[in-house]
């Protein structure tokens, strides 16, 4: 999967940090709900923006490759109570259990694939469908259920109509700046 990017999801009373992968081929994308901070990792790891000092992503990817061993891909293996777990897959084989955002962020610095799990896709994945003339994102639901889910993708697309760069700005950045 692809990461498509990081977003903000503006609602009261709190703003939610959202994560969006999407299928390379195909049309289902995996929203996974995340920290600030970690929407910062992603979103700067995709826009190439290096640190003048390695944060713990960089210092993990660092300290593999000082022991030989390196990043292969990561995979969000499961979805358990609401909680996407993902694995870091490393060159000596074996596999490393760790937060979907983390795990993300290392495949970016790492430039590595991003896999999930077949049994995910189907409990948690959405359709995009696209943009119609206003610029509003249609969303599908890509499971049985979809009257379970109809709250959950009226948020989703409430934030992918609200997100602005702004909202990845990192509030402490601003208060030293």
């Amino acid at each position: 999967m692809g990461v498509l990017g990081v977003r903000v999801r503006v609602a009261d009373p709190d703003h939610d940090v959202l994560v969006v992968l999407s299928e390379a081929e195909g049309n289902l994308s995996l929203p996974i709900v995340i920290g600030p901070h970690e929407g910062v990792a992603i979103a700067t790891a995709q826009a190439g923006v290096t640190m003048p000092r390695p944060g713990p992503h960089d210092l993990l990817l660092t300290t593999l490759e000082a022991t030989g061993v390196g990043l292969e891909c990561v995979t969000i293996s499961e979805l358990r109570e609401g909680t996407f777990i993902a694995e870091l897959v490393l060159t000596n084989g074996k596999r490393v259990d760790a937060r979907a955002s983390d795990a993300i962020a290392l495949a970016l610095r790492a430039a590595v694939d991003v896999w999930c799990a077949d049994d995910v896709l189907e409990q948690a994945a959405v359709v995009l469908t696209g943009e119609d003339a206003d610029g509003e994102m249609h969303v599908e639901i890509s499971r049985e259920d979809p009257e379970v889910e109809e709250d959950a993708v009226e948020q989703f697309r409430e934030f992918l109509d609200r997100v602005e760069p702004a909202d990845f700005e990192d509030p402490e950045e601003r208060r030293e700046g």
